[in-house]
């Protein structure tokens, strides 16, 4: 028997004691585990080539029973190099990893082992958050922030884009009532997109105007930032007096809605297509667009 072998072989035994000693430190004792076999695999490899983990995983399976294929046995390996540059988080458990593993983007992988501890992300919700790209739709200015560890971190930043709606009916979205509907049926989904902290408030909210009412969209609250939201719904691209219709709209909250501890109100505007040229002219972290895209 190899040493490289009887390592691996000492390592599972160990393991499985430790599992039954002290049972609140499993993860933590299998994530050890899992990266000690994954280095010594690494070293067999370099003496003794790629075919050992086939050898290997035939004899480990006898002795041990099932969870030592070539696919896992490979899986602990890469699990090694991962964390040799990611360090074991506490809140990540094995089923995590395997989902992190495959990923080749440095900034992504410490985004998402943040969430995991941050929202306490199951397996299953990693996955989603990933599949939507929930990193790539980040500003690029929260993601600057993210890679040098900056704190000044503000609501607006928070925003994806773009902000995914759901649309299980395949409606056609012609009108923005229609876009509202579909909003309002999967709310809590809509209020994620937009990040942490927002809640909703009330929908076509009052403004009266002299004799006339006019309607904020969405009237959200964002407990984090302490802050009214004011979104607006366009189904066209990003228009200039779009800006002015929102500014009033926040002014208005400001002055009649406003807490004495709240801070200044922002506005996110939803639209179809933005428009760099007049995302210039708002004004810095008080109004944002983010486009939408209709997932059926």
């Amino acid at each position: 028997m190899d040493k490289y072998y009887s390592q691996i072989r000492n390592e599972i035994i160990n393991n499985e004691a430790t599992r039954i000693v002290k049972s609140y430190s499993i993860n933590k004792s299998d994530l050890i585990s899992k990266y000690n076999i994954g280095k010594e695999l690494s070293e067999a490899g370099k003496h003794y080539g790629e075919g050992i983990i086939k050898e290997y995983s035939k004899k480990l399976t006898e002795e041990f029973g099932k969870g030592y294929t070539v696919t896992n046995l490979k899986y602990f390996r890469k699990f090694y190099y991962f964390v040799k540059s990611h360090p074991l988080g506490d809140q990540l458990s094995w089923t995590h990893y395997r989902v992190l593993i495959p990923l080749d983007d440095i900034n992504k992988i410490n985004y998402y082992i943040e969430q995991i501890q941050l929202r306490n992300l199951s397996k299953r919700k990693l996955e989603e958050c990933i599949k939507s790209k929930e990193y790539e739709r980040l500003p690029d200015s929260l993601k600057e922030k993210l890679i040098t560890k900056k704190e000044d971190v503000v609501v607006t930043d928070l925003v994806k884009n773009p902000i995914i709606i759901n649309n299980p009916n395949n409606i056609e979205v012609l009108t923005e009532k229609v876009l509202h509907k579909l909003i309002m049926e999967d709310l809590p989904n809509f209020l994620k997109q937009l990040g942490d902290g927002f809640t909703f408030r009330d929908i076509e909210y009052p403004i009266k105007v002299g004799n006339r009412y006019n309607y904020i969209d969405l009237l959200l609250y964002n407990y984090i930032f302490k802050c009214f939201c004011v979104v607006e719904l366009k189904i066209t691209e990003l228009k200039k007096e779009h800006k002015g219709q929102i500014e009033f709209y926040m002014n208005y909250i400001d002055e009649n809605k406003k807490g004495i501890d709240d801070n200044k109100t922002i506005g996110i505007i939803i639209c179809k297509e933005g428009n760099e040229y007049i995302k210039k002219y708002f004004p810095e972290n008080s109004i944002i667009a983010r486009e939408y895209e209709i997932k059926s």
